[in-house]
């Protein structure tokens, strides 16, 4: 199957079609700087953007607004409960510099579900038409959505719903491959975003179960998608994107052997660049909890970090734990 090396939208080119999942924690500047520094990613993206609180933000202030120059292309994620919050909320996102603007339609988490947004909406289709048809009318900015599959499998009505996404104006749409119960170990239905592509005239991109080569491979033959995106992997692998660029889609440079240390601690680096003194711990604790999982004994260096009661501290216990779990040792 010949695969395109490249997305349009508007004017955005997204080469390679690889893209950064939004996550809550993981998302922000320093990683997607980590990410960028190696390579291989067609579009970056910020943590989920509460539409209700962020026309009151400011970038100067908030943790989820920090962007340096070379964060580009980026998209803002939008988690949208009711159309009244679409117009202020994308006011501000053109004063930010967006460069896409996603719509969370997907997100299970009970307390997002709560507030009447994420998955919740694909139960609203309705409501859902509403809050799409307001963001068009707001922006000329690519406009793309990120989905789940549902909550049970009905072809009809998830046929209906992504059309009526396409009919009001979406650019792009990402779907993860799994319906809104089910957990990250199932393994994703990729097939489904392959009936998706089918039913739709807009790009479809692929999220869900990829974390090595061979999972995007296995992921294209089966979905047909026309990209791809990352969440989980980017944290434990963050050259996934630059892996991904040169063995699947023949771009860019082969990827060598990875320093996992120095990528460990070019991602501290990051966090005392980017952020506040007191926003860098909880951000490097979750950033491990992922990272972790390169290494058998991993846990053992997610539980020093997450009691670690100060950067240094942590610092010093991961590089510990590179003493002793990489070959050769580590450079801290």
């Amino acid at each position: 199957m010949d695969k395109a090396q490249s997305i349009r939208l508007k004017g955005l080119e997204i080469s390679p079609p690889l893209l950064l999942a939004p996550m809550a924690g993981l998302t922000h500047s320093a990683l997607r700087r980590l990410i960028l520094e190696q390579g291989g990613i067609g579009l970056l993206s910020s943590e989920m953007l509460s539409a209700a609180r962020l026309p009151s933000e400011s970038p100067q202030l908030s943790p989820y607004l920090v962007r340096s120059p070379q964060e580009t292309p980026l998209s803002y994620q939008l988690l949208v409960s009711r159309e009244a919050e679409v117009a202020p909320a994308i006011a501000k996102l053109h004063t930010l510099g967006a460069e896409a603007i996603d719509l969370n339609l997907g997100c299970p988490a009970p307390t997002v579900r709560r507030m009447g947004a994420g998955s919740r909406l694909m139960e609203e289709p309705a409501t859902v038409q509403g809050v799409v048809a307001a963001a068009r009318r707001e922006t000329g900015l690519p406009l793309t959505a990120k989905i789940r599959l549902g909550e049970t499998l009905d072809e009809g009505k998830l046929r209906d719903f992504c059309r009526m996404l396409e009919g009001e104006g979406i650019d792009l749409l990402s779907v993860h491959a799994r319906l809104r119960g089910e957990p990250f170990v199932r393994k994703p239905r990729w097939p489904w975003v392959g009936k998706i592509k089918g039913w739709l005239n807009i790009p479809v991109i692929a999220n869900g179960g990829i974390f090595s080569v061979e999972d995007a491979r296995n992921c294209l033959a089966q979905s047909g998608a026309d990209g791809l995106m990352i969440g989980r992997a980017a944290a434990i692998h963050p050259s996934i994107f630059a892996e991904l660029a040169h063995e699947v889609y023949n771009l860019g440079p082969e990827v060598g052997p990875v320093d996992r240390p120095a990528l460990y601690l070019r991602f501290i680096e990051l966090l005392e660049e980017s952020f506040l003194p007191e926003r860098r711990l909880g951000r490097l604790k979750e950033f491990t909890h992922y990272f972790a999982k390169n290494y058998p004994f991993g846990h053992r260096l997610a539980s020093g970090v997450q009691s670690s009661g100060s950067l240094d501290q942590a610092r010093e216990r991961a590089c510990a734990f590179f003493a002793k779990n990489e070959a050769g040792g580590a450079d801290c």
